[in-house]
């Protein structure tokens, strides 16, 4: 079958939840039994998120092949099997940056290089390769429709229409219609707004995504078919669910996945949508609760956070039970110290991160935790931080510290990887993406992942320093995990404990709802038999 596209844009307000949509219909075609590509084009001038703030973009999400990139795309991965690469997102920068080097090489031939058709060409390009091998494109375009930034995006796939023919090409438009509880009804002014403006750019939407926090009724979606100019039953209630992993069970009942494969005159089998119903069942009907901190710098800004949120409740699914996350700001422990902070809580994660602030606090989690016999769980700059108070706490370590904070530091446990001392660059210079690891007999890791050779994702600069690798070992500290070929220690645990384990990957990535990443699914069911209300039962 020739491959077919949807075009999946958002309006209104931005963090409507377009990745979500794009995510769950993905899945919602792969139940249907065709094969997807996801993809996401980003306005932003930035030649990735790597060097962004989470407080400027949330989570930076980092593939196999080492791209750093949107969040969205670990909503994609989440919800579909494609296989995400560097292909699956780029921006605006990215695609400046190719134009302009073309031109350099004089591939232009001399003409005058402009947005039309040069920068929309190179759009398509980008599009289209990452389409090859699958029946169905999924491309969403970031940013709301108005922005100046998307203006080249939107004209790009506008022409998708044109070049490849109005049936193997869909426009979905993601869009708001809030309630207004003065005036006591919904509002399709918004949405009415934003189809205009999608309109004067040159594309129809076929089929609207109206957000909102109810059911909208059948004379509101007549109304909104009528001055949008699609079919009523095109017109979509995306209202708002109890759990995200209902979405693509919500879009269904709506008719959405029909309504797809009608317009792109495909035929598919009916969907089996029974994986995530059981998913649903399961968050929305646990056997029990267990909560677990969070302590990092940037709680503030949860969306910093949500690949790790979301596999501590892929763990909760796996063991049956509502993961309730409390977010503790490492700072605030460090001026007020732990005190009671963590008294009702069953498991205390440290996850990865950069720089010195709060540093201290997350130490100080830490050591309640090792000697409070609490589940911990330490992630990158987390495992990091477990190395650093136990050299300190366990083997007395004077002033041991990471390299990170402190470049004269007097016992560097942690230090920059030897690869990266003459780096001068910021982005995509980091040791990114999968890398093997080989686990040690008879450890907890071990154990854990019941293979002896594993891979997993990596976003990180500074490593454990092998000098103090003997003086850590006999205190103790158990080197699980290693990076044979570099001889990189990449899990430490301890023996007497519960459960405690710290990674310098990021297993967050590898974590699905119907496939709960081991370390995920073993953490939360220490967590939850630790709990009081596993204990009462």
């Amino acid at each position: 079958m020739k491959t077919k596209f949807i075009f999946i844009t958002g309006g209104v307000v931005s963090s409507l939840g377009k990745g979500l949509a794009a995510a769950s219909i993905g899945a919602l075609m792969e139940a249907r039994g065709l094969k997807v590509s996801m993809q996401k084009l980003d306005p932003y001038i930035n030649v990735d998120p790597g060097t962004m703030s989470p407080f400027q973009h949330g989570e930076v999400f980092v593939t196999d092949d080492g791209a750093e990139t949107d969040l969205d795309l670990g909503h994609y991965e989440r919800y579909t099997t494609a296989n995400l690469t560097k292909k699956s997102n780029f921006t605006t920068g990215q695609v400046y940056d190719s134009v302009i080097r073309k031109e350099r090489r004089g591939d232009y031939l001399g003409g005058t290089v402009q947005v039309i058709p040069h920068i929309t060409n190179e759009i398509k390009s980008k599009i289209l390769e990452n389409s090859k091998g699958v029946d169905l494109a999924l491309v969403e375009v970031g940013g709301t429709v108005g922005d100046i930034e998307s203006l080249p995006f939107l004209e790009a796939i506008r022409q998708f229409r044109t070049d490849l023919g109005p049936e193997n090409v869909l426009y979905i438009h993601l869009t708001l219609v809030p309630y207004i509880p003065t005036a006591g009804e919904l509002k399709t002014k918004p949405t009415q707004h934003s189809v205009k403006e999608l309109r004067q750019i040159g594309i129809q939407p076929d089929i609207l995504l109206c957000r909102c926090d109810r059911e909208l009724p059948r004379d509101m979606k007549s109304k909104i078919a009528l001055f949008c100019n699609v079919r009523e039953d095109a017109v979509i209630t995306a209202r708002d669910v109890g759990t995200i992993y209902e979405v693509p069970l919500a879009f269904h009942e709506e008719g959405l996945d029909e309504r797809i494969i009608e317009s792109l005159n495909i035929w598919t089998k009916k969907p089996d949508l029974s994986g995530w119903q059981r998913i649903v069942t399961r968050v929305k009907e646990p056997a029990g609760v267990t909560t677990i901190a969070i302590v990092g710098k940037y709680v503030d800004l949860t969306e910093s956070y949500k690949s790790l949120a979301e596999a501590l409740t892929h763990g909760g699914i796996g063991n049956n039970c509502r993961v309730q996350l409390q977010y503790v700001d490492s700072e605030a422990l460090e001026r007020h110290g732990v005190g009671s902070t963590f008294d009702d809580v069953d498991g205390i994660l440290v996850p990865g991160g950069f720089g010195e602030r709060g540093s201290e606090g997350k130490i100080a989690a830490i050591t309640h935790a090792r000697e409070n016999k609490i589940p911990f769980f330490g992630i990158c700059l987390g495992m990091q931080m477990a190395v650093v108070e136990f050299a300190r706490s366990v083997c007395k370590v004077e002033e041991a510290y990471s390299s990170e904070f402190k470049e004269d530091a007097k016992n560097p446990v942690i230090h920059i990887m030897e690869g990266q001392k003459k780096v001068k660059g910021k982005g995509g210079t980091m040791r990114l993406g999968a890398y093997p690891c080989s686990l040690q007999e008879k450890t907890l890791a071990r154990r854990i992942y019941g293979q002896k050779d594993i891979g997993e994702r990596h976003r990180h600069r500074f490593e454990f320093n092998n000098a103090y690798r003997e003086a850590l070992e006999k205190c103790g500290l158990v080197l699980s995990g290693v990076y044979t070929e570099e001889n990189l220690v990449e899990i430490v645990e301890i023996t007497d404990h519960p459960w405690f384990l710290g990674c310098q990957f990021h297993p967050e990535f590898k974590s699905r709802p119907m496939a709960p990443h081991p370390l995920f699914e073993s953490f939360v069911g220490a967590c939850f038999k630790a709990s009081k209300g596993q204990d009462g039962q």
